[in-house]
């Protein structure tokens, strides 16, 4: 998503990228810059992963009512599909290809956008703060999408489903 907007303030910037945006242009702009930006989206959704590393689009992944199934990006509760935006199913699928396994922030932002991370780029926390009142049944204690003190976060799955048929990686406990 890019948001084309005459609000062209700093702040509005950060409101808008921290908001779910993938990128912000105000107004006026070039319709080539336009252009450029709509490519460099696309170029970085396009990066496959490297063939064999961990975590298959053909997984589903079941944590509470929920269940993610990546191969149709699909997001549902309890037999109902949920409305997430691209950026929230690409931070989930980066969580879903490491299952159990503590992602720094700097991780997430590479797995899950493309770039890397600034200490001062607070979007990835508003973006988890975002997802645990998606996927948690109480945010403010989180089940599956905890913090890892001085590391990053980890996603804690019920299960992990591969193709659809056979089960792997029971709920794994991890402490705080």
């Amino acid at each position: 998503m890019i948001v084309v907007t005459a609000l062209g303030d700093d702040a509005d910037r950060i409101i808008g990228l921290e908001n779910g945006a993938d990128d912000y242009l105000p107004k006026p702009f070039n319709p080539r810059e336009l252009l450029a930006r709509i490519h460099a989206i696309l170029r970085r959704s396009r990066r496959k992963e490297v063939p064999g590393g961990p975590g298959v689009d053909g997984e589903i992944l079941k944590f509470g009512s929920l269940t993610l199934d990546l191969s149709k990006r699909l997001l549902v509760r309890d037999g109902v599909p949920i409305p997430i935006t691209t950026t929230d199913f690409a931070t989930l699928k980066a969580f879903a290809r490491y299952p159990n396994q503590a992602l720094s922030r700097e991780r997430l932002m590479q797995l899950s956008r493309g770039r890397n991370y600034e200490p001062s780029d607070r979007s990835l926390d508003v973006q988890i703060s975002r997802l645990r009142k998606i996927i948690e049944s109480d945010p403010q204690t989180p089940k599956y999408l905890q913090s890892v003190w001085g590391v990053g976060y980890v996603l804690i799955p019920d299960v992990v489903v591969k193709e659809a048929h056979e089960e792997s990686s029971a709920s794994t406990s991890m402490g705080p």
